[in-house]
């Protein structure tokens, strides 16, 4: 009345009784298939499926082969018996293989001030879903710029999750005890190669494209090529770190739709000086965050081919380095299009419609009693009614919207009392937008972690004026900074950046009009900093 076994046992699994054991049928303190399913019998189990066995107190499941009298019984089933590749000995708990279809995983993320937050999710869970149900729990804005980043602190190394990304996939993939973890965090520059292509490719790093192109523009080109899903054909010098030693040494690189090459002789394209350098479609491209501490690189815009085969270690690391952030931008743009083609672009596409859409369209998030018990209600006649058309729901939405914003207009009017109220001069601090006192260099690397955008800003307090402030700016992949000094006139308080020419009543004032307006900077305000507790 024995349940068959899955496959023919092979001769390893045959020889001796407590080995045979421990593989198919295992011991009752662990529990077995029945009592961790929280049923009373063994479930049913399809005879095409093999059985998950999870690694735990029991013996090693390879061990060195003992003299048998048994007879040797050919398998007929190496792909399924075999200890290499076998379903059954390479289940996740032992580290190995591809994560179960349907099981739940705990997968750990951490803000950027440290702090952790456990979520449950199983192998079919993306990055892109794991950013919404963050966002819906910690309340942050919802857009499109909210992103996972892989990060490994031993080797200094980082990358932003494609919106399709398997979590526990890549989870999986890390070796056991490494300080690997995931970190929520904005990244601005996630899809700008859609958005500012021209200045991401530049001229000189596709002038091969341009050439055989010639009577197509410079950004036509590049827009042809990403609405493709195709990457254009890129090459400049980069400087290439020797394995196994310390050494750098500078080459032409030229990645072609076979892969990356580089010159063993100048710019040379000829065939004999290509030498092949490696294959990205079995690899993962990250930035070096501290390359010259930890890998001596000659600037500091490193970044690094990492294999799949490479778990841990900084052997099998391909280290690079460019001249500047504008080139390192290029490769790494053109390195994601060469991967994923066009699932990077329906991915920019998607979180474009998501964007277009009200928060309440789509996924439908978990809400509370009380979240259900509220309706949109019309006031406006004589009696109250409940707007039913969503249409109708956002039209008053934002009409609404409008109708505060014109009240509280006269905050900037207010006495000469009022202006210099603790309350005024502190509003400020309720602000997404601003940091208190962080430091020049923390601005700076903080500004850099969420994306080398134009635009992109926050405000601090100045550590060199203990009265004043700091607007920090990003512009052509260069952060700016601009001192916001108060003054006070006729017993007004107000704050300024070019000696009183243009006045604010307060800095949330000063923020708003750049976000309209340039004035003396060199581009609007558009993205602000912003660091969310999990």
């Amino acid at each position: 009345g024995a349940r068959p076994p899955l496959c023919p046992p092979t001769d390893n699994a045959m020889e001796g009784g407590a080995q045979q054991s421990s593989l198919w049928e295992p011991p009752e303190q662990d529990g077995g298939p029945g009592e961790r399913d929280g049923g009373e019998g063994p479930p049913e189990v399809r005879r095409s499926q093999p059985l998950f066995i999870h690694g735990g107190s029991r013996q090693p499941l390879q061990e060195e082969p003992r003299a048998s009298s048994l007879p040797s019984i050919p398998n007929p089933f190496p792909e399924l018996c075999s200890p290499s590749n076998s379903p059954i000995l390479s289940s996740p708990a032992l580290g190995q293989g591809p994560p179960r279809e349907g099981a739940s995983h705990v997968v750990k993320v951490f803000g950027e001030d440290g702090a952790c937050r456990s979520l449950e999710a199983s192998a079919a869970t993306t990055a892109r879903q794991l950013c919404e149900t963050l966002v819906r729990r910690t309340r942050a804005l919802h857009d499109h710029s909210w992103a996972l980043v892989e990060l490994h602190q031993h080797l200094a190394l980082e990358r932003c999750l494609e919106d399709h990304e398997s979590v526990v996939e890549v989870q999986s993939s890390w070796a056991p005890g490494a300080d690997s973890r995931f970190v929520f965090r904005k990244n601005f520059a996630k899809y700008e190669l859609f958005k500012s292509n021209a200045l991401l490719f530049p001229e000189v790093m596709v002038s091969s494209c341009l050439e055989a192109n010639k009577s197509m523009a410079h950004s036509e080109l590049i827009q042809n090529f990403l609405n493709s899903g195709s990457c254009p054909e890129v090459q400049g010098f980069l400087h290439l770190r020797e394995a196994g030693r310390k050494v750098w040494k500078r080459f032409h690189f030229s990645l072609r739709r076979s892969g990356l090459y580089y010159s063993t002789k100048g710019t040379s394209k000829d065939p004999r000086h290509l030498q092949y350098f490696a294959d990205l479609t079995e690899s993962n491209i990250y930035y070096v965050t501290q390359g010259k501490k930890l890998y001596g690189t000659p600037t500091e815009f490193g970044f690094c081919i990492k294999p799949h085969k490479v778990r841990s270690g900084v052997k099998g690391l391909k280290l690079l380095c460019s001249e500047d952030e504008q080139s390192r931008s290029c490769w790494m743009a053109a390195f994601r299009l060469f991967k994923y083609g066009m699932q990077l672009y329906r991915n920019y596409q998607q979180a474009q419609a998501r964007l277009s859409q009200p928060p309440w369209i789509g996924p439908t998030p978990l809400r509370s009693v009380s979240d259900n018990a509220l309706v949109a209600m019309d006031f406006s006649g004589c009696t109250g009614r409940v707007i039913e058309n969503p249409s109708e729901v956002l039209t008053v939405a934002l009409e609404e919207a409008q109708a505060w914003r014109k009240k509280t207009t006269h905050r900037y009017s207010l006495p000469a009392a009022c202006h210099s109220s603790p309350l005024s001069a502190a509003i400020h601090r309720t602000q997404p937008w601003f940091h208190g006192r962080i430091s020049r260099e923390d601005t700076q690397q903080l500004i850099g972690r969420q994306g080398l955008v134009d635009g992109v800003f926050l405000v601090r307090e100045s550590q060199r004026n203990p009265k004043g402030f700091v607007l920090s700016l990003c512009h052509l992949q260069r952060i700016k900074h601009y001192l916001i000094l108060p003054s006070e006139e006729e017993g007004r308080l107000y704050f300024t950046m070019d000696d009183g020419q243009t006045r604010f009543a307060d800095l949330i004032q000063l923020v708003e009009f750049h976000q309209i307006n340039r004035g003396i900077l060199p581009c609007k305000l558009r993205h602000y900093c912003t660091c969310v507790a999990l």
